[in-house]
């Protein structure tokens, strides 16, 4: 089913900047589809050449770079209302790989109308570099995470952020968040081996910080935990969507 993005309910959430009707229609101009991708569909190959812009409508997604001998390293976790592909849109190709964590809906923005929003809608295009910006930081967070933050407060950042972002959208269900990451999910966004990753969920669950249990995860004390992480974030301000 198309969704159209006058009618889209992502839109309403009060985390996004509310559009005009002028912006919320050249949105939809641009829009050209609606895609439903399962569970581990890859829809950006690295080194893929002209690959579309999109934004995650629904589900969760990773972006990630992999070593010739197969060893991972996820850059982020998308979440809907993220921007997914604006850098193959102005090199020319894509440095990362982009999968499906979960069953996805897509909206696609095809990368060869992006440069006509700088001529026809400039207060799109300045959000849209927002969002490439914002998704910037996010990897700046991350390598800190996976530089210098020692293996608790790497999975404490990790839980705190994701359950922050989550509460935003709405994706909590009496303080439950239905996070689909793995184990070796965990491990690969966090420069971890999958052992170490096991021995320190456990030890963090022994601090009752958290529970974690068939993909179901609730933060007991949010505070506690960032305190841990060294992870004390702003309150998460509205931002734009595409």
């Amino acid at each position: 089913m198309y969704v159209r993005c006058a009618a889209c309910p992502l839109r309403l959430k009060p985390v996004f900047v509310q559009k005009t009707e002028q912006e919320v229609a050249l949105i939809e101009e641009w829009k050209s589809d609606h895609l439903r991708l399962s569970e581990g569909t890859e829809f950006i190959h690295p080194d893929q050449s002209r690959s579309e812009l999109y934004t995650l409508f629904a589900g969760w997604a990773y972006r990630y770079k992999e070593l010739s001998d197969g060893r991972r390293q996820i850059l982020n976790f998308v979440l809907p209302g993220d921007l997914i592909g604006l850098q193959s849109s102005m090199f020319g190709k894509s440095f990362y790989g982009a999968v499906a964590l979960t069953d996805v809906e897509l909206c696609q923005l095809p990368r060869r109308k992006f440069r006509r929003l700088f001529e026809r809608m400039p207060e799109l295009a300045y959000d849209v570099t927002w969002l490439g910006s914002r998704s910037e930081s996010v990897v700046d967070e991350n390598l800190l995470t996976a530089g210098r933050r020692g293996a608790a407060e790497k999975i404490a950042a990790l839980f705190a952020s994701l359950y922050k972002r989550a509460e935003t959208l709405g994706l909590l269900v009496d303080g439950v968040l239905e996070m689909p990451l793995t184990q070796q999910h965990i491990a690969d966004a966090l420069g971890l081996s999958l052992v170490h990753t096991n021995k320190t969920l456990a030890k963090l669950r022994a601090q009752n910080l958290f529970t974690l249990a068939e993909g179901q995860l609730v933060v007991k004390n949010l505070r506690s935990m960032s305190r841990l992480a060294q992870h004390f974030e702003e309150d998460i301000a509205p931002r734009p969507i595409i």
